[in-house]
């Protein structure tokens, strides 16, 4: 059996002015405010390392976008840009859905064994958690659940605990 031929529209990346690209109107996939913002410090921080995925309308002039609206959002939104990074398929719309909905699909979810792990190389590495938070963009509770899981002492070494717990001395109360 002969593999299929598999192609890259990847190798087509090209800039389009921005104000060509429009979202889709199907796209079930919506991003939290905190994931929204380090979607953006990620772009901030690394550039555009994935074009925007689109189908371009011919009969309007325009780039309905399949996958990267997130991005497209930023670029418009933050960035303020005038072009943006684009490749295109060619899909009739029953399969330009049925590839948003994969692309959202295969990103997958972070396994909490594996991001607990991540949390320690970096806490070894040197990074406070606020450095993890901000890059990894967590909140400082979920790093602290995270270290937990590892079950390792070290983890804690730096963490500065809150104050809103005191010693009791049961003695001392029965006293009272």
């Amino acid at each position: 059996m002969e593999p299929k031929k598999i192609e890259m529209p990847v190798l087509n990346v090209r800039m389009v002015d921005i104000d060509k690209v429009v979202a889709n109107d199907y796209n079930p996939n919506k991003v939290a405010p905190p994931e929204m913002q380090l979607l953006k410090h990620s772009i901030e921080e690394d550039g555009y390392t994935q074009p925007i995925v689109t189908y371009y309308d011919k009969e309007h002039d325009q780039y309905i976008v399949i996958d990267g609206f997130h991005r497209y959002r930023c670029a418009k939104e933050y960035f303020h840009l005038k072009e943006i990074p684009i490749v295109t398929i060619d899909k009739d719309l029953e399969n330009r859905i049925a590839s948003t909905i994969r692309h959202n699909r295969a990103r997958g979810t972070h396994q909490i064994i594996d991001m607990s792990h991540i949390v320690l190389e970096l806490t070894e590495r040197g990074w406070t958690d606020r450095q993890i938070s901000k890059h990894l963009g967590m909140e400082l509770d979920e790093i602290i659940r995270l270290k937990q899981i590892t079950g390792l002492k070290e983890m804690f070494a730096n963490h500065v605990f809150s104050k809103s717990w005191e010693e009791f001395d049961e003695k001392a109360r029965k006293s009272t």
